[in-house]
């Protein structure tokens, strides 16, 4: 897990660690414990680590810069299907797309 994470957004939601660890139902020494990194963040505390700050476990875990994670997604289902494809695409094809684009965005210009 990434502890510093949890303390980033402990602080973003103005809350001081008293407050997060009464959010989470959890004893305040235990909780500095946990944003510090000297205790293992259980999975079943990370969940509700990420529920309070509605960010997702890949964010938490430093898996993702995205706080919504990898499962969800502020793309549109066109912009989602359009990257399905193109991951599909060997890497001539995704060359050839590429370039259109390219000139598609110079076009307007």
């Amino acid at each position: 897990m990434n502890y510093r994470r949890v303390r980033d957004l402990r602080e973003d939601a103005d809350l001081t660690q008293k407050q997060a660890a009464e959010k989470l139902f959890l004893h305040l020494t235990q909780y500095r414990r946990y944003e510090c990194g000297e205790s293992e963040l259980p999975f079943h505390i990370a969940i509700n680590v990420a529920k309070l700050y509605n960010v997702s476990l890949d964010y938490i875990a430093g898996i993702t810069d995205e706080k919504r994670g990898l499962t969800k997604s502020t793309l549109t289902e066109m912009e989602t299907n359009l990257i399905n494809s193109f991951r599909k695409l060997d890497a001539t094809k995704k060359g050839r797309i590429l370039e259109r684009i390219e000139i598609l965005n110079n076009s307007d210009k």
